[in-house]
């Protein structure tokens, strides 16, 4: 085993353990900077997020309370953490921690544990394979923000992103053929994959996030050889810019519109079941789809620790600590922070 202490440190974007902590937690992703940016507004944002966050937890609130009064991602992040550090400990002197960016535990509290650990060197993985500013970018910035003011220097590469990753792509298609199993004719089920939507403008600013979204949706249909027809849509729509399109709303409509009968919804940039899957997919998005006509609904359920997943985290971090400098830009590859 090599002696090296390699600390590996896993990004998330957190969620409310309570629904008393839904306006909070809210109002920590509407001050976000990498959310929500105006001229002037490191003055307005905190006013800005406070109404926000307000009026949004009245309208989210019955969400938590139907998947068990709170967001399961912490449970389910830490449990990522226990196998992908059980799994690296086979020939690496490894600890896994987990940094959330808007809840418990924040990147100061990690940072807190990194220290006490005598960490030799850090790997930072964020658990968003497809990279986006708003999230990759936003954890990043959070980390680093928090490691100047800790005085925080250990030398640290980064898993910018794995959209394409074959182990990575692999889970996905394992899967989804474990759910494709629970049709009566898993051929004829139409594979809606769902991400996150963020505004147009991010897109327009040159993040690569759409791009990677539908890189990692045709690795994932050629690697599964599946016949099946498919569409891409987005979900989770918030104010009142334009954001990417068609909604998951939009296409539970046209595929009843079209006589579909049969739906895999598979949330491609999802890798934790949380209340955008557990409620507004499997509980919300489903009546839709039944009203619409659909007469057999299934969710392929979140990657969580799933092994096959798990060894695609550890494939990641044995190739990033192999990885040299000049192969910072390579796609599933890492880079110096």
């Amino acid at each position: 085993m090599n002696n090296k202490k390699i600390g590996v440190v896993l990004f998330q974007l957190g969620g409310p353990d309570s629904l008393d902590a839904i306006e909070p937690f809210l109002y920590n992703l509407f001050c976000d900077p990498d959310i929500i940016d105006f001229p002037l507004a490191k003055v307005a944002r905190p006013i800005l997020a406070k109404l926000i966050s307000k009026g949004r937890s009245r309208k989210v609130r019955d969400h938590y309370a139907e998947i068990g009064g709170g967001s399961p991602i912490r449970r389910i992040t830490e449990q990522q953490a226990a196998a992908l550090e059980a799994e690296l400990r086979a020939d690496l002197n490894a600890r896994v921690f987990v940094a959330m960016r808007y809840w418990h535990p924040f990147s100061t509290e990690t940072i807190s544990r990194v220290r006490l650990a005598g960490c030799d060197e850090l790997i930072l993985l964020p658990l968003y394979p497809q990279y986006s500013s708003t999230t990759t970018g936003s954890s990043l910035n959070e980390w680093n923000r928090c490691c100047l003011a800790a005085g925080l220097a250990i030398p640290s590469r980064v898993v910018d992103e794995y959209h394409d990753f074959e182990p990575y792509i692999e889970s996905l298609v394992e899967r989804i053929n474990e759910t494709l199993s629970r049709f009566e004719r898993p051929e004829n089920a139409h594979l809606v994959f769902s991400a996150h939507s963020v505004p147009e403008s991010v897109i327009l600013g040159g993040d690569p996030y759409r791009d990677q979204i539908e890189a990692t949706v045709r690795h994932v249909r050629s690697r599964g050889g599946w016949p099946n027809p498919a569409t891409v849509c987005f979900q989770s729509k918030v104010g009142s810019r334009k954001w990417l399109q068609p909604t998951l709303h939009q296409t539970n409509e046209e595929l009843g519109r079209q006589g579909v009968r049969d739906m895999l919804v598979v949330p491609i940039a999802f890798v934790s079941d949380h209340v955008e899957t557990l409620s507004e997919i499997n509980i919300e998005g489903r009546e839709e789809a039944i009203g619409h006509g659909i007469e057999h609904f299934e969710m392929m359920p979140g990657l969580n620790d799933h092994p096959a997943f798990i060894g695609a985290l550890a494939g990641l971090v044995r190739q990033t600590l192999g990885a040299t400098p000049d192969l910072a830009q390579a796609s599933g590859g890492a880079r110096h922070a």
